[in-house]
């Protein structure tokens, strides 16, 4: 989109609906300009009449109307700018909504495309710079622009020939800053880049401070945290150091203006052209004239930040995940689930993860997935909420294509427990209610009691109110593994996907674990992935993947016969430790 096109949009996707309070701004910024015009004005009778006719009438009533002006001045800005304020405020709030709304319904790949911290930018640097853009460009552009209409009435008013003379510095001024608001907006997307990048580094080191510790890296991770401030710093800098390089440009010209006037006033003068109380007048116009033009000349420079962050911030919002197939429900019935001729890659990688997949998983049964990491095991899994689409072949369940229906429809119905156990920093009561909002606490201990879970929740000190911090950062790994387990209890779906389940648990854990799993699934379709075999020998079929392809298939008896991959994970991993005896 062009400069104007992301103008045009910004106003009428956010600045249009607060047109009423906008306009209530305008009106109180005209009442400035006709306040600091009449402060330029009162210069003329106050020294007129006061100091060269020595009227003791008007002594007191011009300074009282010059505080008169002042005072309304000082109102009138004020109330315009908390209306904008607020409104502004509002613009923030309505874009920030957007863009975590967008965030949200973007699809797993376009999320792994982006960094955490550059996200975390967009929501607050971006936002901002788009809050200013609005709020600022429609007060100074009204304000100073009426303000500077007005003084340069009284400034004609007081003397034409002079008026003219200082009207000169407004376009050579407006030059100056055309070519620093280009510079502006170049500096603000590199501000915006390295912001991102500081956040994506400081998200880095919350989230492994443990590793950081063990290895002693907290050195290390200084130097680089000082690199990446650094870089930061030197991009603010550089915005401030271009937004400043107006100043001597404007000071220059309005020393140039002065001394010029000054000299041009005193031959209108000895003309007798000119009275001295007009000069006062006149000259009062043109020093507070000289904020508005100022300020206008360098707008441009801060409405060149925030379409550097539109650009940045609107395409994302467009193009958040839209369901073609909302209104077109799945319908379950079985829970059969078939993998036809399946391939999948990421983008922009040539490698196939999955290579013409063939499986069929069946309602009511336990399926597992046994082989080496990176076989394509976790990738096969997120293929069927539709966490990733295939590069060719069809998923069906119950022998309707799932890319036919909403995504809606199709997630309800499925239960996902990952070995990368997410728990949000709420109670534990809240944590596990959030595949089910509406869940009656009978239901949450029912689900909490299945998965073993009350034997620790009880002997919290607030037990299902207690507090669990960041991830669960109180709770053991199998604590957190029961809890994400209860969680998939209590939604009661179809379908359930068990990612790793029991990996986090000791054996007598697992075995408690284990039977709740037998419990949950008992009659509902469910596929395993687990490197432990002792979690999927009793499953209905195995599948044993190898290079994203499937190599052999069968139960467990049968895949020793004829599966060395299985045999030799049997081998290693149960025979070795002893779990179960060959």
């Amino acid at each position: 989109m062009t400069n104007l096109e992301i103008l045009k949009r910004l106003y009428k996707d956010y600045t249009k609906k607060f047109i009423g309070k906008i306009i209530l701004s305008i009106f109180f910024s005209i009442l400035v300009a006709i306040s600091t015009s009449a402060i330029a004005y009162l210069l003329d009778p106050a020294i007129k009449k006061i100091f060269i006719e020595k009227n003791k009438d008007l002594m007191l009533l011009i300074p009282i109307a010059i505080v008169a002006a002042f005072s309304a001045k000082g109102i009138s800005l004020y109330t315009a700018k908390v209306i904008l304020i607020k409104v502004g405020g509002e613009i923030q709030k309505i874009l920030q909504f957007q863009v975590m709304d967008s965030i949200l319904n973007l699809s797993l790949e376009e999320i792994d495309k982006k960094h955490s911290g550059k996200f975390l930018s967009n929501l607050s640097y971006d936002t901002g710079l788009i809050k200013k853009l609005v709020t600022d460009t429609i007060l100074l552009i009204t304000k100073d622009t009426l303000t500077l209409i007005g003084l340069i009435s009284v400034m004609f008013y007081q003397n034409w020939k002079l008026a003219l003379f200082a009207i000169i510095m407004i376009p050579l001024a407006s030059i100056a800053a055309k070519s620093l608001g280009k510079r502006i907006g170049k500096v603000t997307t590199e501000s915006q880049e390295a912001s991102g990048h500081l956040n994506t580094f400081f998200l880095e080191v919350i989230k492994n401070h443990k590793i950081i510790k063990i290895f002693l890296r907290e050195n290390y991770e200084g130097e680089r945290s000082n690199k990446f401030i650094d870089k930061f710093k030197e991009k603010v800098v550089k915005i401030q150091i271009v937004m400043t390089r107006a100043t001597p440009i404007m000071e220059t010209l309005t020393g140039l203006m002065i001394g010029g006037l000054i000299y041009y006033a005193g031959s209108l003068i000895l003309k007798n052209e000119l009275e001295i109380n007009n000069f006062f007048s006149f000259l009062a116009a043109m020093m507070l004239a000289y904020q508005p033009v100022r300020t206008l000349a360098t707008l441009n420079m801060g409405v060149f930040q925030g379409i550097s962050a539109a650009k940045r911030i609107l395409p994302m919002i467009d193009t958040k995940q839209i369901d073609k197939n909302a209104d077109k429900a799945l319908l379950f019935n079985e829970g059969d689930i078939q993998f036809k001729k399946i391939s999948f890659k990421y983008e922009n990688v040539e490698n196939k993860i999955l290579d013409n997949i063939d499986l069929k998983i069946s309602s009511g049964e336990m399926t597992a997935l046994v082989g080496h990491s990176g076989a394509g095991k976790s990738t096969i899994m997120n293929l069927i909420p539709r966490f990733y689409e295939p590069f060719a072949g069809d998923i069906l369940i119950d022998n309707q294509l799932i890319k036919n229906f909403s995504l809606s429809s199709l997630r309800e119905n499925i239960s996902l427990v990952s070995q990368d156990t997410t728990l949000f920093d709420d109670t534990i009561k809240n944590n596990i209610k959030y595949s089910k909002l509406d869940a009656s606490d009978n239901e949450i201990f029912e689900a909490a009691k299945l998965s073993n879970c009350d034997e620790f929740i009880n002997k919290m000190p607030n037990g299902y109110e207690t507090i669990i911090g960041e991830n669960g950062v109180r709770l053991s790994g199998g604590e957190k593994q029961r809890l994400s387990i209860a969680r998939a209890m209590l939604k009661k779906s179809k379908i359930i996907l068990l990612d790793e389940a029991t990996s986090s648990l000791d054996s007598e854990t697992e075995e408690k674990i284990q039977n709740a799993i037998n419990h949950l699934t008992k009659g509902r379709t469910t596929l395993v992935i687990a490197h432990r075999l002792s979690t999927v020998i009793n499953s209905n079929k195995i599948y044993v993947i190898d290079g994203g392809k499937v190599v052999a298939e069968g139960d467990h008896a049968n895949l020793l016969n004829k599966s060395d991959i299985y045999k030799n994970f049997y081998q290693k991993q149960l025979a070795k430790n002893n779990e179960i005896n060959l």
